[in-house]
């Protein structure tokens, strides 16, 4: 895995351990709690820029790399939303997937029945963000492979994290006028993201990678350039 040295709370600095083949982090401790804002936003645009590829299931008998152990499987829940991962029994850290962080962050959710209705006008099948199993979506929308429903990034999730970077921003130039730019740089984050589903390169991202896959790639193309 390769290590990487991210911001956390207060400034302090986090190191964290990823293998972008496996799709896979390794979080020490409560890493993965310490991560601020703008870190996050960076694991978005560093998984959004890999290309698509079939999630890697993790190994039943992997081992924590601090004592060796053998990590177990840990069913978690963050708010209503499901997630789960692989832990040292004895608090080393634990291992968890791309798709599982995100849940875990709260940015991702199911289709809504109207999406789901639009998708099907574009598209026959997609790939599971969990598994990579295929799902035809005239028979549900649901993976028959590991049960999950169909799930996207939560672009109103990743918007509240860059207005929180912009209005952050603003306010630390002293400019009298910080309220009224925050403002303009919330409305202008808004209309950038509620346009991600029509980009026309949406529907070939969401063909090859999946939906996930599609939303975290419009985001990265657009945090290389804005924030």
């Amino acid at each position: 895995m390769n290590e990487q040295t991210l911001v956390g709370h207060l400034s302090t600095p986090v190191s964290i351990d990823l293998c972008l083949s496996c799709q896979a982090f390794w979080f020490d401790g409560y890493e993965s709690l310490k991560l601020a804002p703008a870190s996050v936003l960076k694991l978005f645009r560093l998984i959004g820029e890999q290309a698509p590829a079939k999630p890697a299931a993790l190994s039943a008998t992997s081992a924590c790399p601090r004592c060796q152990m053998r990590l177990v499987p840990t069913h978690d829940l963050q708010r209503n939303t499901r997630f789960e991962y692989l832990r040292c029994p004895v608090k080393h850290g634990r291992l968890t997937t791309f798709f599982n962080f995100l849940r875990e962050k709260d940015f991702i959710r199911p289709l809504s029945t109207q999406q789901l209705d639009e998708l099907k006008r574009s598209v026959q099948t997609v790939n599971c963000a969990n598994c990579g199993g295929s799902v035809n979506l005239a028979t549900g929308a649901e993976c028959a492979h590991c049960g999950s429903p169909l799930s996207m990034l939560d672009m109103r999730q990743a918007q509240a994290l860059v207005d929180t970077l912009r209005e952050a921003d603003v306010k630390k130039a002293v400019d009298p006028a910080w309220p009224m730019r925050a403002v303009q740089a919330r409305l202008e984050t808004e209309a950038t993201f509620g346009s991600f589903e029509h980009q026309s390169n949406w529907v070939h991202d969401v063909t090859t990678g999946g939906l996930v896959s599609a939303g975290l790639s419009s985001l990265a193309r657009w945090l290389k350039t804005n924030v």
